[in-house]
C-alpha cells in the first residue's frame, strides 16, 4: 500500500512537472474575429484614439513598388513626427517607454525617439485567420511550456494564458513561409567605428506555416552562407528548431572551408556568443528571442501601451549604411516609433540553470506577435543590454517582417545591427526548398568557396 501511494505521488509530481496547459474554450475563442482580431489583438481603438481600431492592415502596395522587387517603398514617407522625446523630456513619457529606451535617452544626448502617427499595418493571408481559429481550441503546451502541439499554419495561442504561450506565438510568428535575403551584420564600438561582422545569403523557412501539409515537427530553419568578411567567406551555418523543444534539441551544423567538412555544432544556442554579431549578442538574442525556453521561467505580465519601432521602412529599406550607423546608436532620423499595445513577458532565470542574463523582459506586438523590444539584466540585476526589432510589413504578401534587429550593450557601449538589407537587394519571399536541401550534405555544397 505504501509503495502504491508513493508511486502515485511520483506520477502526480511528474505530471505537474510536465506543465501541460490546455487550449482555450470554444466560448473564449468566439472573441476571435469579433472583439478581437483573428489572431487575438484588440480590434478597438485605444481610449484616447492614438491607437486606431484595426481595419485589416495594409494590403495595397504604394505607388512605385514593383511586384517581385525586394525593396519596399515607404507608404508613410511624407508623414512628420507628432512629437520627439529626448533625455530632457523623457520623464513626461516614462510610462510608455521601455527601460532600455529610457537608459539610452539618459546615456546619449544625441539619442531621440521620434513618435509618428500609429498605423496598424499588419495583415495576414486568410488561411492564417482560419487556422488560428482552429488552433485556439486545440493547441497546448507541455514540458513546462517548452513543447507545443495541436496547431499548424495558425497562431497556436491567440488568447494566451501563460508567458510560454505568448512566446510560442513569437517563435512561430508569420513572416511568410519562406524568404531569402542578402544581408549584412554590423558592430559599432564605443569609439563609433563600424565593423562588418558578417555578410552573406540568408535562407529561412517556417515549415509550421506550410499549408500543403497537415502538420510539421519543425517550426523554423535557417541556412546562412557567408561571403564576408574575407576571413569568413565560404563558411556556412544551418539551424533547425523543433516544436517539441522540451525533449528535443536544436539541430545545428557548420561548414568550415579550411577543413572541407560539415561539423555538428550543438553549442549554437542559448547564451553562446553569436559570431554573426562579432560576439555582441547571444544566439538566443536573435529576433529578440530565439530557440528553446528551457533556461527561463516565462511569466505573462499583461498588455500595455508602449512606444516601439514600427513601420520602419526608412531604416529597413531606404537607409544607406553610413547614414544609418552612427556613433553610440542608429541615426534617429531613420527610426520610426509608434504607440502600440504590446504583451509584456518577463523571463527569470530558472534555479540551477546558467545564462549570461538573469532576467529578460520582452514586448510582443499584439497585431503580429513579433517581439519588438527587450530588456536584458545581468547577474547583479542591472540593465545590461536592450534590443529592438524594426517592423516593416511586406504589404505584397501580406506578412509582417521583423528580421532587422539590433542590440545595445549598455556596459561596453557597443551596439550591433543584424539583417541590414537596404543596399543588398532587400527581401524576397520564395517557395520552400524542400527537406532535401536541409541536410548536412546540402550545407557543404552551399558553403564551398
Amino acid at each position: 500500500m505504501k509503495f502504491s501511494l508513493r508511486l502515485l505521488a511520483v506520477l502526480v509530481a511528474g505530471t505537474a512537472a510536465a506543465g501541460a496547459h490546455a487550449a482555450v474554450s470554444a466560448d473564449e475563442a468566439k472573441a476571435l474575429g469579433t472583439t478581437l482580431t483573428p489572431i487575438g489583438a484588440e480590434k478597438a481603438a485605444s481610449k484616447d484614439g492614438t491607437i486606431p481600431a484595426y481595419t485589416g492592415g495594409l494590403t495595397t502596395a504604394p505607388a512605385g513598388f514593383k511586384a517581385g522587387d525586394g525593396i519596399r517603398p515607404n507608404p508613410f514617407a511624407t508623414e512628420k513626427p507628432r512629437l520627439s522625446i529626448d533625455g530632457k523630456n523623457m520623464a513626461q513619457y516614462a510610462g510608455i517607454l521601455t527601460e532600455g529606451t529610457k537608459a539610452l535617452l539618459q546615456k546619449y544626448p544625441s539619442y531621440r525617439v521620434d513618435v509618428y502617427p500609429t498605423h496598424r499595418t499588419v495583415a495576414f493571408p486568410k488561411f492564417v485567420a482560419d487556422n488560428t481559429a482552429k488552433s485556439a481550441v486545440k493547441a497546448k503546451t507541455a514540458n513546462d511550456g517548452r513543447s507545443m502541439d495541436g496547431a499548424h499554419a495558425g497562431f497556436p495561442f491567440p488568447i494566451p494564458k501563460t508567458g510560454y504561450e505568448a512566446m510560442w506565438n513569437h517563435l512561430v510568428r508569420f513572416n511568410g513561409q519562406a524568404y531569402e535575403a542578402k544581408y549584412r551584420n554590423f558592430s559599432v564600438d564605443a569609439s563609433g567605428r563600424t565593423t562588418l561582422a558578417t555578410e552573406g545569403m540568408s535562407v529561412q523557412e517556417y515549415p509550421f506555416w506550410d499549408t500543403t501539409k497537415s502538420d510539421a515537427d519543425t517550426f523554423w530553419r535557417i541556412k546562412l552562407s557567408y561571403t564576408g568578411p574575407a576571413r569568413r567567406a565560404g563558411e556556412a551555418l544551418m539551424l533547425v528548431d523543433p516544436l517539441d523543444s522540451g525533449t528535443k534539441d536544436r539541430r545545428a551544423w557548420v561548414y568550415l572551408p579550411g577543413q572541407r567538412r560539415v561539423k555538428v555544432a550543438p553549442d549554437l544556442s542559448h547564451d553562446t556568443p553569436n559570431p554573426g554579431t562579432a560576439g555582441a549578442t547571444t544566439f538566443d538574442d536573435t529576433f529578440i528571442f530565439n530557440g528553446s525556453m528551457d533556461r527561463f521561467d516565462f511569466k505573462l505580465v499583461g498588455k500595455k501601451e508602449m512606444l516601439v519601432p514600427y513601420n520602419a521602412y526608412a531604416a529597413v529599406y531606404q537607409a544607406k549604411q553610413d547614414e544609418l550607423l552612427k556613433p553610440n546608436h542608429l541615426n534617429p532620423d531613420f527610426v520610426r516609433w509608434e504607440l502600440h499595445r504590446v504583451w509584456v513577458v518577463e523571463a527569470t532565470l530558472r534555479e540551477g540553470k546558467r545564462h549570461v542574463y538573469s532576467k529578460r523582459t520582452f514586448y510582443l506586438d499584439e497585431d503580429s506577435w513579433a517581439a519588438l523590444a527587450s530588456d536584458e539584466y545581468d547577474a547583479r540585476g542591472q540593465l545590461y543590454r536592450t534590443g529592438f526589432a524594426y517592423m516593416a510589413p511586406s504589404y505584397d504578401v501580406p506578412a509582417p517582417y521583423t528580421d532587422m534587429f539590433g542590440h545595445y550593450d549598455l556596459v561596453s557601449h557597443v551596439y550591433s545591427l543584424t539583417g541590414f538589407i537596404a543596399e543588398t537587394g532587400g527581401l524576397r519571399h520564395t517557395k520552400s526548398l524542400g527537406d532535401r536541401e536541409w541536410t548536412a550534405d546540402s550545407l557543404a555544397g552551399a558553403g564551398i568557396r
